[in-house]
């Protein structure tokens, strides 16, 4: 099945801990994305996470209605329809929820879930993510607590960022500082809280110096070794045995990361890592370069009637999928899942 199942789900999670690589996380905001997201995981044989934050939800609401619930629901029901064309399996997945739109966007959906669950269907998404890190941690986590007990009842793992991740994302904004890194205290108090696995399976966004947006390799401190001493902080104190990994760690912020930090955050527990500055960019670019060498073919100019073949949608959408799968393939090559796709 294309759009994994829950326990297909689980299976992909188990699959990235034990081998060591993680899924690429494409944010999508269009059909057309969604294409190109499930073209480049088909192109590298790689399984991988289809995401849409509530901005992306929004404009998928339309801008008429700018409705997220409408426009999540109804690209996700396209992406039941159309990955049965690709011979992958793909999760389907909700990004950074901040705690003023978790009434407008996580809950109804987790309604949506419930209600397919009860019919003896499976979920329309696989994961949904609650972003506290505006909150305080306890406040964050007393969240999380009733997110994922629902989130149990539809059949659906909960991804949580407990500590800030720096720049802006969708209206939520962290200082870039000292404060972007998770302590032990905080993953202790996340367990406390949340369990490990027994209350419900969860994906962790812990902060190691992640920052969303644009930036060069060398502007911000990843130590992504962090999330070794977390994992190693935990074990000891719960009794598991030395060397375990008992967080599922999420990857965001990622631009700009080199090789070497990614190799180590793989190695540490990274299961998902988060792309959306880099595919709009690889979608983005090749429009850009077609509009600039076709300029009198897309514009009437000088009252000439253009040329239809350079401004028709398909001519310069064709372009941005193949962009934008490019790129996705390259981010398979980095998180090492290229070829991994389940048989």
């Amino acid at each position: 099945m294309p759009i994994a199942t829950p326990e297909v789900y689980n299976e992909m999670l188990d699959r990235a801990k034990a081998g060591k690589f993680a899924y690429p996380a494409i944010n999508v905001t269009s059909t057309q994305t969604l294409h190109a997201a499930l073209r480049g995981f088909a192109e590298a044989e790689s399984d991988g996470i289809i995401q849409i934050s509530t901005g992306g939800a929004e404009f998928l609401g339309g801008q008429y209605s700018k409705d997220m619930v409408t426009g999540s629901v109804a690209l996700a029901e396209f992406a039941h329809v159309v990955a049965e064309k690709y011979p992958v399996t793909v999760a389907l997945h909700t990004d950074h929820c901040p705690k003023d739109k978790l009434d407008g966007y996580v809950r109804p959906l987790l309604a949506v879930s419930e209600e397919r669950v009860k019919a003896g269907r499976n979920p329309l998404f696989q994961s949904h993510m609650w972003d506290g890190s505006a909150e305080t941690l306890a406040d964050n986590l007393a969240i999380a607590q009733e997110l994922l007990a629902r989130a149990v009842a539809a059949k659906i793992i909960l991804e949580v960022e407990i500590t800030p991740t720096g720049g802006e994302e969708d209206g939520v904004s962290h200082e870039i500082n000292d404060s972007l890194y998770t302590t032990v205290d905080d993953a202790v108090r996340t367990v406390e809280a949340l369990g490990l696995g027994e209350k419900g399976r969860y994906l962790l966004a812990a902060s190691f110096g992640n920052v969303h947006g644009v930036y060069k390799p060398g502007n911000v401190v990843l130590r992504p070794d962090l999330l070794k001493e977390l994992n190693e902080g935990i074990a000891s104190k719960y009794g598991k045995p030395a060397g375990s990994q008992p967080f599922d760690f999420v990857f965001h912020g990622g631009s700009g990361s080199t090789a070497e930090e990614i190799a180590t955050a793989l190695d540490n527990g990274v299961v998902k890592m988060n792309l959306d500055t880099d595919t709009q960019y690889a979608f983005t670019r090749p429009v850009a370069d077609h509009m600039f060498k076709n300029y009198d073919g897309v514009l009437k100019v000088d009252g000439e009637v253009g040329s239809k073949k350079t401004y028709d949608p398909r001519t310069w959408g064709k372009l941005a999928e193949a962009g934008m799968a490019a790129r996705v393939v390259e981010a398979t090559q980095h998180l090492r899942s290229a070829g991994q796709k389940i048989k």
